[in-house]
């Protein structure tokens, strides 16, 4: 796409089905590099993939030539069918239906990847919910609980 620059860095987050199975611990490291894999197959640049059992991190850039709805959707609906191939305990494994995506400006990259790194830490004294919240809070973002957090 020639004459067309772009730099649109994304904090992107998204939850495991509440009806369905969560990550294993020791499977999370897997996940994030293979999310990673999409993401630069997407076109994108994976900077950090971060997260825990229930939930997923992901800052990156988004790609020039894809809408962020079809990128989050391939993200997750490849790295669904992927892990569904690792374990019998994946057989049922799903993604929530919905998403949230920030833009993350240059000065506060680095903020941001040490924040998605150290979500083991984090979520020692914060619920995903209460984090989510803080996320949609912290950028201004109009929200209904009914929806922010179902499936």
């Amino acid at each position: 796409m020639a004459n067309t620059y772009t730099q649109l860095n994304t904090h992107i987050v998204f939850h495991t089905k509440s009806t369905g199975i969560i990550m294993r611990d020791e499977d999370l490291e897997r996940v994030f590099q293979y999310i990673g894999g999409i993401i630069r197959d997407e076109g994108g640049i994976p900077f950090v993939i971060g997260g825990m059992a229930d939930h997923i991190h992901i800052l990156t850039t988004l790609p020039k030539t894809v809408a962020l709805s079809d990128f989050v959707r391939n993200i997750k609906a490849k790295s669904s069918k992927w892990l569904k191939t690792v374990d019998e305990y994946y057989e049922f494994f799903q993604w929530q239906e919905g998403y949230g995506a920030f833009s993350v400006s240059p000065s506060l990259m680095e903020r941001t990847t040490k924040y998605i790194l150290t979500q083991a830490e984090h979520h020692k004294t914060h619920t995903y919910r209460e984090e989510y919240r803080t996320i949609l809070e912290g950028y201004g973002v109009d929200f209904d609980e009914r929806y922010a957090f179902g499936d």
